[in-house]
């Protein structure tokens, strides 16, 4: 069985106006056309449409059932089309983030919050995991982009360096070196570092473990199975300290204080693949893009 979007506005426009004759003026098609493309569609599904008479045409039992299809069927292909065209203008549409931690940084605030005034229908969806979690789903279009901790490049994927925060150890009130202003990597030499396995923990000790070499340091550095706000309570308890992003600052634990690390900065980036047609994500980076430029211009 074969049938064409034409055949189902022809018994449409035929119902409608009671003649093939004046279907046809309102196609702009002609009456012959109209005729056979009907008596086509008929053949195909094995009965009459329509009771052809001198005077027009009504629509049979049959027709009546098969009418009421028909134009369901052409509001939900035209629903599909304005809907698909939508997601191409950003319009509607869904994109699916990678995080490295919370959104508390200042980038990312801006960032989602200029693209939801831009893109208000488009709904969004985060997830938070470690860059190599990140880098798998974005190869498999589970996800659309990951804001990741490093300049790492990822082989099949793109990525843009977007910003820099502070990096900073959290301490207990106590601790000797809670008395300073900042603390270097060198005071880090005797102490317990405190890492998370999930999330981003893996980066930042991978981070971290790059910055101890630069500077021939080998502190304790002791992973933990534990969630964000339960390892700082491991400081307070005076178990450890742990490396901290400017964008976990928000986090108020009693007993525990924070101080930044000398002068280091963590470097942040986006990736995504340019394989992704996904325009939404195409709007993000777009915007992602703008708000590096104009940020590294005032600097």
């Amino acid at each position: 069985m074969s049938i064409k979007l034409k055949h189902l506005r022809y018994v449409i426009a035929a119902a409608e106006s009671g003649s093939f004759r004046k279907a046809a003026e309102v196609l702009g098609s002609g009456e012959p056309a109209v005729s056979r493309g009907i008596r086509d569609l008929e053949d195909s599904i094995g009965v009459s449409l329509f009771i052809r008479q001198p005077s027009g045409v009504i629509p049979t039992l049959a027709g009546k059932r098969f009418l009421n299809r028909a134009r369901q069927a052409l509001e939900h292909i035209q629903d599909g089309a304005e809907e698909a065209a939508a997601i191409g203008r950003v319009e509607k549409g869904h994109l699916k983030i990678g995080l490295f931690s919370t959104l508390a940084s200042n980038f990312l605030t801006e960032l989602f919050d200029t693209y939801d005034r831009r893109h208000a229908n488009v709904q969004i969806e985060f997830v938070e995991s470690s860059a190599e979690r990140h880098v798998a789903a974005i190869r498999h279009f589970d996800i659309d982009a990951a804001f990741v901790i490093g300049r790492s490049k990822w082989p099949e994927l793109d990525s843009i360096e977007l910003w820099s925060e502070p990096f900073f150890i959290a301490l207990p009130r106590s601790h000797p070196l809670a008395s300073r202003s900042k603390v270097t990597w060198f005071d880090l030499a005797d102490e317990i570092l405190l890492t998370r396995i999930e999330g981003c923990g893996l980066d930042i000790r991978a981070f971290v473990e790059r910055c101890l070499l630069r500077f021939d340091i080998h502190p304790v550095i002791s992973a933990q199975r534990v969630g964000r706000l339960t390892l700082l309570g491991l400081v307070a308890m005076g178990k450890g300290i742990v490396p901290v992003l400017q964008s976990e600052l928000i986090i108020n634990v009693p007993g525990v204080t924070y101080r930044p690390l000398a002068d280091d900065v963590v470097p942040f980036s986006v990736i995504y693949s340019p394989k992704n047609d996904n325009p939404a994500v195409r709007t993000l980076l777009s915007i992602a893009r703008s708000m590096m430029r104009a940020r590294r211009l005032k600097t």
